[in-house]
């Protein structure tokens, strides 16, 4: 019966739904229910679900020329800019307020960013003492002393480089060096020869070249400068690894004494590096590519100084073009944001400098923002939710078919251990040593990377801090740590649009945030990555070959299945690269809904909106990755992400699960359809 009333006109569908119910069934309305007024009914839901659930709202709601998408996100970053930016405005009206307090630091911060005068006549003045620097390098060793100094304060030159847990023994911080140093998203777009990538590189030297010119370089060297640090970059990606290949943590683990690292890089003085880090006592670094560290010591000695010397200006200019003046900034970003990703416009300066003091002072505001604007009962919600998720998880341990007992017993193990913070940490970072004023926008961003870069420093030789949050409460995102075996959930992924002030109904929270948030992060701790990390966060696999064997079966299909996905032009999604998020996407949306069973709503057959619970379930999960992109960000996702572009999301998950076949009347002949044995079954 569901299945043809779906296909009616939206306003026939509500009234046949809603007559549809028996009197005995509980039923509770509102004006105007999201998940009702989004559906596009001119698409059959067993062809593309996403635009079925999501096309009238795409059709009303055109991407605004300053963002790269619209939806759902969107529309909760609003929320949160606009909370954000009271936070900033108020801060900034304390003259008087006490030197070195939070809101005096948020307010001089926000100030010095809307001061646009201030920082157009400055230009990149500011960076001269910088410049000086880099001017000053007189050898590779002067060279390993200055990208020691623009790690701290602006980029990643020549290589990727931090301060975190240990993977094999998680109680303990280890220095980590990797691949990176490049200034396109990732390898490939040095690499790949279709149309778009090739007119991006095209795109990416003459924007070097425009950046050299802002830095004073006559035409001719600028474009000279460019063509040369395009080279150098090109020659670090071919020395790098492919994201696809940088997904298995074992293989991208590789501990060595700090002889072993002067051995494969015997140009670079690593020891005045970590001197100049502010590193003591380094005695061992784990190495993730190690055959990027080979190239890169080549690289060194093939290109001329003075090209190295460019190279760091432009990674320090980079790195810190946002907090420069209008021409610096709309340079960079007629590139990273327009030739990339689509995006025609900027943002408004408020919105700008509210997301970039929220991004360097973000704990700062944390505090007056749990304050002030997360709704009553959050903790206690998201709790009941990340709760109800694991008891799904043990359930479903225990019968699966692919799964060992004696690797089940481990399971359940790891399971009980995790670790789930919601909301807000208990306790808030020191950051009363952060210097922020008045005099430079530029000044205070350096100021703050400083911090977190002597804070991330300061990490080494101390024990874990398992109470550490690395996010804040106003990030509408959520992760798993392996290494601390945790799902952190931020606070204001409770806000739901539609219900404001308040609470949604448990379908919608139990897709939203128990499949998309809780389900989805859980799933990582027990995936292909997940089974090499054990209940203490250490890198150790347990489980058995038998186990692989099963489980690697099951996900060649999900690969198979994404591989066929085309996303935009003739641009496949790539399943190798993205399959750990699509099993957790399908893990998420399987222990959301049956946890969701065990709701009252769901057990009284509540209806809303003239929706029955499941028909709310899953459309409220198509709601949650209600995002429509551009084509260039779409492009830009497949190349340089392991996340599948918003609708795959959607459409992947749900063509394997049975109960949306039977609630939507999905069958043979539609898009999605597909039969039982070309389902994945994981968990």
């Amino acid at each position: 019966m569901k299945n043809p009333i779906l296909l009616l006109p939206a306003a026939i569908l509500l009234a046949a739904l809603i007559s549809c119910n028996s009197r005995n069934v509980k039923s509770r309305e509102q004006s105007t229910d999201p998940l009702v007024s989004h559906i596009d009914s001119a698409v059959k839901p067993g062809d593309d679900f996403f635009l079925f659930a999501n096309g009238k709202w795409f059709k009303e709601h055109p991407i605004p020329a300053s963002e790269q998408s619209n939806g759902l996100w969107q529309l909760i970053q609003d929320t949160i800019n606009s909370q954000v930016r009271h936070i900033c405005e108020s801060s900034a009206t304390l003259a008087n307020e006490p030197k070195g307090s939070n809101k005096q630091k948020i307010g001089d911060f926000f100030f010095t960013g809307m001061d646009s005068v201030s920082l157009n006549k400055q230009g990149i003045s500011a960076l001269q003492s910088d410049f000086d620097k880099i001017d000053g390098v007189k050898n590779l060793t002067d060279l390993a002393v200055v990208a020691a100094y623009i790690h701290s304060v602006s980029g990643s030159p020549l290589y990727g480089f931090d301060v975190r847990q240990d993977d094999r023994i998680s109680s303990k911080h280890a220095i980590f060096i990797g691949q990176g140093g490049l200034s396109l998203p990732n390898r490939d777009y040095y690499f790949d020869k279709d149309p778009r990538a090739v007119m991006i590189r095209g795109k990416y030297v003459e924007h070097l070249a425009s950046m050299f010119k802002i830095m004073g370089y006559a035409d001719p060297k600028a474009k000279e400068a460019a063509t040369k640090v395009m080279e150098v970059e090109t020659a670090l990606a071919s020395g790098s690894r492919t994201l696809a290949d940088t997904r298995d943590p074992l293989k991208n683990y590789n501990k060595y004494p700090v002889a072993k690292l002067k051995q494969m890089t015997p140009d670079f003085d690593w020891a005045r590096f970590f001197e100049s880090t502010g590193l003591q006592k380094v005695d061992t670094v784990i190495v993730g590519q190690p055959e990027f560290l080979t190239a890169l010591n080549k690289q060194l000695k093939a290109f001329p100084l003075e090209v190295w010397k460019n190279y760091l200006r432009f990674h320090l200019v980079r790195g810190l073009a946002r907090f420069l003046d209008d021409k610096t900034y709309h340079e960079s970003f007629s590139f990273y944001s327009t030739t990339l990703r689509g995006v025609p416009q900027p943002k408004p300066r408020w919105k700008r400098v509210v997301e970039q003091t929220d991004g360097s002072l973000g704990e700062l505001i944390g505090k007056i923002y749990v304050d002030e604007y997360l709704p009553k009962g959050t903790k206690e919600k998201l709790m009941e939710i990340g709760t109800s998720i694991k008891r799904v998880y043990a359930e479903r341990i225990k019968s699966l078919d692919w799964m060992s007992e004696t690797t089940k017993v481990k399971a359940l193990k790891k399971l009980d251990a995790v670790i789930i913070k919601v909301g807000y940490p208990d306790k808030w970072k020191d950051m009363s040593a952060m210097q922020i004023g008045r005099s430079s926008y530029v000044g205070n961003a350096i100021s703050s990377n400083k911090w977190w870069f002597g804070y991330m420093i300061s990490k080494f030789g101390k024990p874990v801090d398992r109470t550490e949050w690395d996010m804040e409460p106003q990030t509408y995102n959520a992760y798993y740590n392996p290494s601390n075996n945790e799902i952190v959930v931020p606070g204001c992924n409770i806000i739901v649009p539609g219900f404001e002030r308040k609470l949604a109904d448990d379908a919608i929270l139990y897709s939203v945030i128990g499949g998309s948030t809780f389900g989805h992060e859980i799933t990582h701790g027990f995936d292909d990555q997940g089974c090499k990390y054990d209940e203490k966060g250490n890198l150790f696999n347990w489980w058995t070959i038998g186990d692989s064997v099963r489980f690697f079966a099951r996900t060649k299909m999900i690969v198979r299945q994404f591989n066929n996905f085309i996303a935009v032009d003739t641009l496949h999604v790539k399943g190798d690269q993205t399959q750990g998020e699509n099993i957790a996407d399908l893990g998420g949306i399987v222990m959301g809904y049956e946890a969701f069973k065990k709701t009252n709503q769901y057990k009284n057959r509540e209806i809303i909106a003239g929706l029955d619970p499941d028909q709310r379930f899953f459309l409220g999960y198509a709601l949650a990755w209600m995002i429509n992109d551009r084509p260039e960000g779409i492009a830009n996702q497949v190349r340089s992400d392991v996340h599948s572009p918003a609708k795959f999301r959607v459409l992947g998950p749900l063509a394997n699960m049975p109960g949306f076949f039977k609630t939507f009347g999905i069958k043979k002949g539609d898009a999605m359809w597909k039969p039982d044995s070309l389902m994945v079954k994981i968990w």
